[in-house]
């Protein structure tokens, strides 16, 4: 038998990666015991893929949809000790069939005759939004007695908010003159203090209809992927929520969660979560769309305000 050795190529690239992505997951699914998987790849993106897999654990046994996600960073993984979390709490979720370090199965919901996937048109909707309302408020609730008295290590995102942070923001917004900049670095240590000592509560922090799962009678909804689910602010989360949904909606989600949040928290966020955008887009080698409205308000002043009125409301309390 002769084998010839040669040199890789670029056109190798994609073939190695595929082989290496397939013999990751048949590892976990053979970790997991999935017996006679059929696999199809749904999506692949920054190191976290989703595979639909048709199995059947005995000859004569019908086949079974399932989905499993794998994780191929140990720090995107932290979404499997989220998942036993909220299964420990009683919060609903998908049920998590089995894990390994790397990898979590779950039901394929689209194969059930119960809960359908999220679609667009819901952020129109009043009553998917009252239900989405009792999730959240049930995670919330429940995230407040679970966080009391318990340094939890958990995804936090005012933790972006650090000096070296807000100086590459500057320095890629090309906004280095701007005086909210000066602003962070006179009162740095009271600012963050402040931010510490905001009360914290179990948070999604991911809303899009994308990650939405609603009954089929319209009754119940939850989110699934927590790959970005912390601790934080109540208000911050609420907010992720209404600014996607519509008007109507946002209204009626309101109306069932209870707009019992304090002032303090809306003040905060309003300098806060600008600045948490602002650090995300710069993360990328294009500035993305999504954070041009946050670049418009540092750029206009109304981060530096917010901060200062923030700031005064601390003061006077």
């Amino acid at each position: 038998m002769n084998i010839n050795i040669r040199k890789e190529t670029p056109a190798d690239y994609r073939i190695v990666e595929e082989l290496t992505r397939e013999a990751f997951y048949i590892l976990q699914l053979a970790e997991l015991g999935v017996r006679n998987p059929v696999c199809s790849l749904i999506r692949s993106k920054a190191g976290i893929s989703l595979y639909r897999v048709e199995c059947v654990e005995h000859v004569e046994s019908e086949r079974k949809n399932l989905i499993l996600k794998v994780f191929e960073n140990q720090e995107d993984a932290r979404e499997i000790g989220n998942y036993l979390m909220l299964s420990e709490l009683e919060i609903p979720t998908l049920p998590l069939l089995g894990f390994t370090k790397n990898a979590i199965l779950l039901p394929d919901v689209e194969s059930g005759d119960e809960y359908r996937l999220g679609r667009e048109s819901d952020l129109n909707n009043p009553k998917t939004a009252r239900a989405i309302a009792k999730w959240y408020r049930m995670l919330h609730e429940k995230g407040r007695g679970y966080l009391s008295g318990r340094e939890a290590p958990m995804y936090d995102e005012s933790d972006m908010l650090t000096v070296d942070n807000m100086g590459m923001v500057a320095e890629k917004t090309g906004t280095a003159e701007n005086m909210l900049w000066q602003a962070i670095a006179d009162d740095y240590s009271t600012i963050r203090g402040r931010i510490d000592a905001l009360p914290r509560t179990l948070v999604y922090n991911d809303f899009y209809w994308t990650n939405l799962i609603v009954s089929k009678n319209g009754e119940s909804a939850f989110m699934f992927d927590y790959n970005l689910l912390g601790k934080g602010t109540a208000y911050g989360d609420i907010r992720n929520v209404t600014s996607s949904l519509s008007r109507e909606a946002a209204e009626a989600f309101m109306r069932e969660y209870g707009d019992d949040i304090d002032d303090g928290q809306k003040k905060a966020d309003a300098f806060i979560a600008p600045l948490v955008t602002l650090v995300s887009a710069c993360g990328y080698d294009a500035f993305p769309s999504w954070a041009k409205s946050a670049l418009e308000e540092l750029k206009n002043g109304d981060i530096l305000r917010h901060l200062k009125e923030w700031l005064d409301m601390e003061a006077d309390g």
